[in-house]
């Protein structure tokens, strides 16, 4: 096999496997119904890098899918599906995405994929999900796996605050800001990952998204982290955002391996 390099990506060919299980042994039938991926990647190529993606909704809807601006791109993507409030609850759906980004660190090069480049990115409440793992070891620990190993943490317009509908179960309005062990703020380090956070325009934005997350790359930059970056997609609001950030998304993946070829940090 060889190593695909995102010049020749549209010339290969790719293929899904749909509807793998990620938890060894789920209890119930919920579990058993949502806690799968699927994974698309080019076939007959060795060592690319694989993005792990969280669909949005709120953790209340939603389901995995692969956006056609991630195919053929040299990439892997693993698309997870978690379960959602208010069958579950905090940390429920974190627990999930952690046992999914933990299952394809381990599996991966089963498919050729290099379990060294996995990138964890979701837009909304899976840009949520991607700080939450990324950041708090402990979720990553429990399935055997270290956060600080994954590639990059790239979220698209995800909360820093506690996330409104884990505010909601907690019985606090969804106007009350909250930095508790469920906020990625509560766990910023300089040693994580790098981490690139992607928002839409602040004016378009939902109330206080852009805010939050200018605060978290802040935050992070005077607390030591070296790679830190945060994107404003001007003109674009929540929703729309989650188009042009793909293409950043494929664009940072790329800079963030050049790097570490180069030897920087």
């Amino acid at each position: 096999m060889q190593t695909l390099s995102f010049s020749q990506a549209e010339q290969k060919e790719y293929e899904t496997v749909e509807n793998i299980s990620y938890l060894d042994s789920p209890i119930t039938d919920y579990a058993k119904e949502r806690c799968k991926l699927d994974i698309y990647y080019p076939v007959g190529v060795e060592d690319y890098a694989t993005i792990v993606w969280f669909h949005g909704g709120g953790i209340k809807a939603g389901s995995k899918h692969i956006s056609d601006l991630l195919k053929g791109k040299g990439v892997a993507v693993v698309a997870v599906n978690y379960r959602l409030h208010p069958k579950v609850k905090a940390p429920i759906y974190i627990e999930d995405a952690a046992a999914a980004t933990a299952w394809t660190m381990k599996h991966i090069a089963e498919y050729g994929g290099d379990p060294n480049k996995v990138f964890v990115s979701g837009h909304s409440a899976g840009g949520y999900l991607t700080s939450m793992i990324g950041l708090d070891k402990s979720y990553l620990a429990k399935y055997g796996e270290d956060a600080d190993d994954l590639a990059g943490l790239i979220p698209f317009s995800g909360h820093t605050i506690t996330h409104f509908t884990i505010r909601a179960e907690m019985g606090i309005d969804g106007k009350q800001v909250v930095v508790d062990k469920y906020a990625p703020l509560h766990h910023i380090r300089n040693d994580s990952p790098p981490y690139i956070i992607i928002t839409g325009d602040r004016e378009e934005e939902l109330l206080g998204r852009y805010e939050e997350n200018a605060y978290m790359y802040r935050m992070m930059l005077i607390n030591g982290h070296k790679n830190t970056k945060l994107l404003e997609l001007d003109g674009f609001n929540h929703g729309e955002m989650a188009q042009p950030a793909y293409h950043l998304l494929l664009q940072e993946v790329k800079e963030i391996l050049r790097k570490r070829e180069e030897g920087e940090k």
